[in-house]
């Protein structure tokens, strides 16, 4: 299959009329974000999601300027600060200086969305150690290094009322396969099903100081790491297989959740994971009986 995007179906087809076009809402005015990978993709969606509804926002980056440059850009267009910070998030250094330098410039942070990852596919049979061990490094160690540095500064500075009634909000970003088996993806599976049990247990923890812990699994979603997924009318037909609510989703959706789930309006939820995935949990193989 020919793995080069049809501009002319892209153009036809996205963003497709069935996605809802959201005005943003000013639920975290006067709060200050930190979002890992925010160069591209869903990191970029949710940074500037989380900058449309007020929040101030560091963008992290491991090797993408140019994409976090334009990341902060659609920040600061929202009318809020921003700055960015390169960091490779699965070394210990490099998380607590940026952490340290994120605090100097904001005064604190409010809420931290963990979202860099990476993939380094293989077959089993062919997988490298250094293959495996990358994966589990960034998509698990990098979140557990992050929420670590955020709860440190969370029990430092305590609830600041006037912004949230939370002390801290801690937003892990994992994937539809911390659920669903992949073939060929072992290590970073292994790394989204960890990334699930490590957030209820970091929630569990940390709830009787007021900071919630809280998981987004996304399903297929159009960014450009993965568009020979989408990128075709052959390709897309073939996901949709997969997706009961017949559409892919858009990476500004993902943003949608975050915002909402670093607000207030859901200051209950804790240790929970939400999928964004148009059903791709429902197993939709077995929806005209197996």
């Amino acid at each position: 299959m020919d793995s080069k995007p049809d501009e002319n179906f892209i153009k036809k087809t996205f963003p497709g009329p069935r996605v809802p076009s959201l005005a943003p809402l000013p639920l975290l005015r006067g709060q200050k974000a930190l979002v890992t990978g925010a160069s591209s993709g869903i990191g970029q969606a949710v940074a500037i999601a989380l900058a449309q509804a007020g929040a101030d926002v560091a963008i992290n980056y491991g090797r993408d300027e140019q994409g976090a440059d334009e990341t902060e850009n659609a920040a600061r267009a929202a009318g809020v600060k921003a700055m960015i910070h390169q960091a490779d998030v699965s070394k210990e250094p490099e998380v607590q200086g940026m952490f340290r330098d994120v605090i100097r410039a904001f005064g604190t942070i409010d809420i931290v969305v963990a979202n860099a990852g990476l993939q380094r596919d293989a077959a089993l049979v062919d997988m490298t150690l250094a293959q495996w061990q990358r994966v589990i490094d960034v998509n698990l160690t990098g979140q557990l290094l992050c929420a670590r540095e955020a709860v440190r500064e969370f029990c430092r500075r305590g609830v600041r009322r006037e912004v949230s009634v939370a002390a801290g909000k801690i937003i892990c970003m994992s994937s539809v396969h911390d659920m669903i088996p992949w073939s060929g993806h072992v290590n970073y599976t292994a790394s989204k099903g960890g990334i699930a049990m490590m957030m209820r247990s970091i929630a569990q923890e940390v709830a009787l100081q007021r900071i919630r812990v809280n998981a987004i699994s996304p399903g297929a979603i159009r960014t450009p790491i993965n568009t020979p997924a989408w990128g075709t009318r052959e390709a897309y037909d073939d996901l949709l297989r997969l997706i009961p609510y017949q559409r892919i989703g858009e990476a500004g959706e993902i943003g949608h959740v975050a915002v909402w789930l670093a607000s207030d309006y859901s200051d209950y939820i804790n240790g929970a994971t939400i999928y964004v995935d148009g059903g791709m949990t429902l197993f939709p193989g077995f929806s005209h009986g197996g």
